[in-house]
């Protein structure tokens, strides 16, 4: 015979405190190398996660604040609060209806990079990243892998 083990359960709710939302909210930290991570839901203010530890357990965002209202990812550079100026992307945390029960954000990587200056700049980056022209050489590019 066995014991029955209760088992655990972690709801997230329109009322999760910031207390609630931590180990999800430290989960993805972590998942994502520790790129810094914002969450709230819609009755109360979050969690604000830097380097490892929570760094703010009363935040909220301006975009936090308009995913919530708008309930859609979004995916912009705030002009005010903690990620002024800072690439962000921000996602609603949905209930079965679909409707926003919270956010949860995290500093865009690939917003960071500007595309136009990544190609102005292409030939003076393969010749520092080879040091050769042309770059990669002949034997080095795919198809002479394949």
């Amino acid at each position: 015979m066995y014991e029955e083990v209760p088992m655990n359960r972690y709801v997230i709710s329109q009322g999760s405190t910031a207390e609630d939302l931590e180990p999800l909210g430290m989960a993805v930290h972590e998942l994502l190398n520790r790129l810094p991570i914002t969450a709230r839901s819609r009755e109360n203010p979050g969690i604000r996660i830097e380097g490892g530890v929570v760094v703010d357990r009363e935040y909220s965002g301006p975009v936090l604040e308009e995913v919530l209202a708008g309930n859609r990812l979004l995916k912009k550079t705030p002009s005010s609060g903690a990620y002024k100026g800072v690439p962000v992307v921000v996602s609603p945390i949905r209930d079965k209806n679909g409707d926003a029960i919270g956010a949860i954000g995290v500093v865009d990587i690939t917003g960071i990079f500007d595309l136009a200056t990544l190609m102005e700049h292409q030939s003076a980056i393969l010749q520092q990243v080879c040091g050769k022209d042309p770059c990669p050489l002949p034997t080095e590019q795919i198809e002479a892998k394949r």
